[in-house]
């Protein structure tokens, strides 16, 4: 099972991957689009690493698409978020200090639907992500993009 660490500067002990993530909300804009992990069971946003040989907005489609079902298209950039008091450590024994792009994205074909790495994925409304179990620090992205802003946020 994926886990998620926290401590001092415990980030020191994983490698710094690049990783994006997609807030997509439904029509009225009251719902955001959430998964829920097949590895941990938490819900977060849909996203991923950023495999060599591709932009971010490439990354952050290609994650949706295989977490989610729909094809999307990165239309902002919300924030840049790292924290070095938080080490993800996967089964494989793989430690990771994430630095993760967060865009607003929409929808621009496809269905939402269930993949290898999801048990669940839904449009929720903020009241309900309010008292969800969310992976790491998603509720704060999700929050940034309610922001009007002129430029990203860096946390």
């Amino acid at each position: 099972m994926t886990k998620v660490l926290y401590g001092d500067r415990i980030g020191k002990q994983g490698k710094i991957r690049l990783g994006c993530s997609a807030v997509l909300f439904d029509g009225s804009r009251e719902k955001v689009l959430l998964t829920r992990r097949a590895d941990n069971g938490q819900y977060c946003l849909p996203g991923g690493a950023v495999e060599p040989g591709e932009s971010v907005a490439e990354a952050c489609e290609r994650e949706v698409l295989e977490e989610t079902g729909p094809r999307i298209r990165v239309m902002q950039l919300i924030g840049v978020y790292s924290d070095p008091n938080q080490l993800v450590v996967y089964p494989d024994g793989n430690q990771v200090q994430f630095v993760v792009l967060n865009f607003n994205a929409e929808v621009v074909g496809g269905a939402v639907g269930l993949s290898n790495e999801t048990i669940d994925v839904g449009y929720f409304s903020l009241a309900e992500i309010e008292v969800m179990d969310l992976l790491g620090h998603h509720k704060q992205r999700i929050q940034d993009a309610l922001i009007p802003q002129e430029a990203a946020i860096i946390r």
